[in-house]
């Protein structure tokens, strides 16, 4: 079986982000799958809205289908840092008791 090579940015690879993203970019595959999995957006209005090639969109959803675990520990690392965020920026003040 051949293995497949792709241009996508590891997050152990990566400067910016800990999680996989387009090569020279700051848009992470979970990112470019949330838009056209989940919001149904066409891969052609992404890449014209983020000034991609479109195969750059494919190649990133093709990563995400193909790497099921690590966009799922990626998605897992998201979700706790939004919930710490969350209860830090809360506008509830702590208690003095």
């Amino acid at each position: 079986m051949a293995t497949t090579q792709y241009r996508i940015v590891s997050g152990t690879d990566s400067d910016i982000h800990d999680e996989p993203h387009l090569p020279e970019s700051r848009l992470t595959v979970r990112e470019i799958h949330a838009h056209v999995d989940e919001r149904d957006l066409r891969p052609e209005t992404i890449a014209d809205r983020f000034n991609l090639d479109i195969a750059d969109v494919y190649e990133a959803l093709a990563y995400y289908h193909s790497n099921p675990e690590e966009m799922r520990a990626a998605e897992q690392r998201h979700e706790r840092a939004n919930a710490v965020a969350s209860e830090r920026s809360s506008m509830t003040p702590p208690n003095d008791a």
